[in-house]
């Protein structure tokens, strides 16, 4: 064998250096010709890797205790979602039923209402024709057992309780119950069944022209049941309607969507959304809405969010009646939901969505969750809720209907009939004892010490015509308030004198009859209720606004002005 040259080793090094080098050059040419295709090979590794996982499986291998991975991995998607929006959530499979029963229209229980007064569960209402009702439960009982658990002076909270009382359809469960003037603990055995809910709170007529319909939620009963609440007030002779959605978060875009629709001409946009992983879709109306001749005004106040907002938005951008209150909530998102295999869910918000004018009404959230759903605080500070001119417009947000009214977005609408909050030196103690929830308490117990007396109204005019609160029931008030260190001055307890009477009244009636008793009572003090319907009177006369201002009403005014 020929031995190598020497010449060979002199030139080795030479050699594999250019092999390294001319390497590392086709290296960075293939990267090069890569990226010009999207696909970077030193991305192609990355595209695969999940950090998230990475994590999760090496807290599991090594961390120094045992960890649930269950509630590990649930809290990481809360996390996650926190930091998109305030509205994505992460529903976990415990609370699924209870966040999604009240849209559906239904949920599986016992079918009572109640109220958890001095650790004890005290049912204000069967429903009628439910299983309660049917195994002979009645208002004023006291469930002090559910199965073998005890439930009555034991610190149990609502939530835990309902979820005790729910379940199947066809499944059993025995109630303990004390009730007045009978001996021992009464037992029953209540088959469960599917239990209606209502997103129409009430409807009735305010006058001889006028319905009224108190709408709480948009769920997948509304269209129907405001179909029949209509078909019933025009039967009354409703000539006109007033739509109250003060306090209604929202609920199903399809049900706002379809309630719009009932009252708008062919093609008149009802609302569109639109997000970057969603294209532009329009809702508009079909023309063959029931109610497209029928006079319209809508209450909102700061509670009116979401789907609500849609309504009033259709109504005020396509000129098609007027709003009466306070500016909305300001929510302008759209979610979608994902349910997840383990009975858990995700509430993705996938799409913004726009009135017909093409104005997005959700407010900034940029600041922390829970700035953002109290701004009422903030809107009572800056004085908004006393004089809407003290709300800031921007003028790159000014949006103009096709009747010319200037509109605005960025955060609520706002009322074409502004009605600010009441704001009397007199009612000082009324505000006090309400805000304490102290007239429900002696409503609530009033009723339940007097329930065989208030029993023998056979209706609500009965109640009304013939039921008084005394100067003794008043008097008994004052005292139980003395009771919970609430201290204010006679004066001030006299000029609060008949509003609490008013609202005694209302309550009590509300334990009696529920809200077809309540509503009628209370919205005879209830300002913005008044206005709403002197506007619904007055709306074929009134000229739609055109400033940019609303017409405003105080307290203090009785006529409207602009």
């Amino acid at each position: 064998m020929k031995a190598p040259s020497s010449r060979y080793f002199i030139y080795l090094p030479i050699i594999i250096a250019l092999a390294v080098i001319s390497g590392v050059y086709l290296g960075f040419k293939m990267v090069g010709i890569s990226q010009d295709r999207k696909t970077p090979i030193s991305l192609i590794q990355l595209t695969r890797y999940d950090k998230i996982n990475d994590v999760m499986r090496f807290i599991f291998q090594d961390y120094v205790d045992q960890v649930n991975r269950e509630s590990l991995q649930n809290d990481a998607i809360e996390g996650m979602l926190k930091n998109l929006d305030p509205h994505s959530q992460f529903i976990r499979a415990e609370d699924f039923a209870e966040v999604n029963d009240p849209l559906l229209g239904a949920f599986e229980g016992i079918g009572i209402q109640f109220r958890l007064e001095k650790d004890t569960c005290t049912v204000i209402h069967t429903i009628v024709g439910g299983p309660s009702e049917k195994a002979g439960l009645m208002a004023g009982d006291r469930i002090v057992r559910v199965d073998d658990s005890l439930v009555a002076g034991v610190g149990i909270n609502d939530r835990n309780l309902v979820r005790m009382l729910k379940g199947e359809k066809g499944s059993k469960v025995k109630i303990g119950v004390f009730r007045r003037k009978a001996d021992g603990v009464l037992d029953f055995i209540i088959t469960r069944d599917v239990i209606p809910t209502y997103s129409v709170d009430v409807a009735f007529m305010a006058d001889n022209s006028i319905g009224y319909i108190k709408l709480s939620k948009f769920s997948a009963t509304t269209h129907r049941e405001i179909l029949n609440a209509v078909n019933q007030l025009k039967f009354k002779g409703m000539q006109k309607l007033l739509l109250d959605l003060r306090g209604n978060s929202g609920g199903f875009l399809q049900s706002a969507i379809k309630l719009a629709d009932e009252f708008l001409e062919k093609d008149q946009v009802i609302v569109y959304t639109e997000g970057h992983n969603r294209p532009r879709q329009v809702a508009k109306a079909d023309g063959q809405g029931l109610f497209k001749e029928l006079p319209i005004v809508i209450i909102i106040d700061e509670g009116s969010a979401s789907a609500s907002e849609i309504i009033a938005g259709a109504i005020q951008d396509n000129d098609r009646g007027l709003i009466v209150g306070r500016r909305s909530f300001g929510k302008g998102l759209v979610q979608e939901q994902l349910n997840l295999t383990d009975g858990s869910a995700i509430r993705l918000t996938v799409a913004r969505y726009y009135t017909p004018t093409g104005r997005s009404i959700q407010k900034p959230y940029d600041k922390n969750a829970e700035d953002y759903f109290h701004d009422f605080y903030e809107r009572y500070a800056n004085g908004e809720l006393d004089d809407p001119a003290n709300i800031k417009f921007d003028d790159s947000l000014k949006f103009v209907t096709p009747g010319g009214r200037t509109v605005y977005g960025g955060g609520g609408i706002m009322p074409d009939v502004y009605v600010t909050i009441e704001n009397d030196e007199n009612l000082r103690f009324f505000n006090i004892v309400s805000n304490q929830g102290l007239i429900y308490q002696f409503a609530f117990d009033y009723t339940d010490a007097q329930r065989d007396k208030l029993n023998q109204f056979k209706n609500i005019d009965d109640y009304v015509q013939n039921f008084k609160i005394t100067d003794k029931i008043f008097n008994d008030f004052v005292m139980f308030v003395s009771t919970q260190d609430v201290k204010s001055s006679n004066a001030s307890v006299q000029g609060s004198k008949q509003r609490i009477q008013h609202m005694l009244k209302a309550f009590i009636a509300r334990n009696i009859f529920d809200d077809a008793g309540f509503y009628p009572i209370y919205f005879e003090s209830d300002k913005v209720y008044l206005k709403a319907k002197e506007t619904l009177k007055e709306l074929d006369s009134i000229l739609l606004p055109t400033e940019s201002q609303p017409l405003i009403f105080t307290q203090q005014q009785t006529g409207l002005q602009n």
